[in-house]
């Protein structure tokens, strides 16, 4: 078993991917390998995806490094590169191999969109194939760059943020200004606060 710090109990139903956290889906990665080796009845199948699955498992726990050197940087980009020629490999070997079309709810959710907007169309099952030119696969081949620029992903964060809602809530003594700051004039009047020592 593995201990309480590392991987924790994940839903019953891992497959139905309802109700996961990040966490859910960092510790599945990482117990995925034992559990797809008997699955699939092809053995190349079962090497791709195995490969696969390790690389994944290795490009996330290089990714969510706090302190990176210059060797494990190298390491991050050959594991970058072997995932990106991983995922084409099992798009293009795997994947034909498989049937796969929508799960049930996302078959309902379109044919109440459908409905809702007036298309009548006879709507069966839609098949799905994995597509890889998107902008979540591309932006996997920065994550090195960006950790060489910026530090360690868990340093910044990509979330918008305002200052407006915080010059909202500040008290004036907590400014040494006498108003608020209206959110069309903040660059001037952040200018124009007196400075603490």
């Amino acid at each position: 078993t593995f201990g309480r710090g590392t991987i924790r109990r994940f839903h019953k139903n891992a497959c139905g991917m309802k109700r996961l956290a990040a966490r859910d889906f960092e510790d599945l990665v990482q117990c995925a390998i034992p559990v797809f080796e008997s699955v699939f009845p092809d053995k190349s199948h079962r090497r791709v995806i195995s490969d696969l699955l390790f690389e994944l498992a290795t490009w996330h726990a290089l990714a969510k490094l706090r302190l990176h050197t210059d060797d494990t940087l190298k390491v991050f980009d050959v594991s970058t590169a072997e995932l990106g020629r991983l995922m084409r490999q099992f798009q293009h070997e795997v994947c034909p191999d498989y049937d796969t079309c929508e799960l049930p709810p996302e078959t309902a959710a379109r044919g109440r969109r459908e409905t809702r907007q007036g298309v009548h169309q006879v709507s069966g099952k839609k098949r799905k194939v994995l597509n890889l030119k998107t902008y979540k696969y591309h932006a996997l081949g920065d994550y090195p760059a960006m950790v060489r620029l910026l530090g360690s992903v868990d340093n910044y964060t990509s979330q918008l943020v305002s200052s407006y809602p915080y010059f909202q809530y500040v008290s004036c003594t907590d400014l040494g200004c006498s108003g608020r700051a209206r959110a069309s004039h903040i660059q001037k009047s952040l200018s124009s606060h007196p400075q603490k020592a």
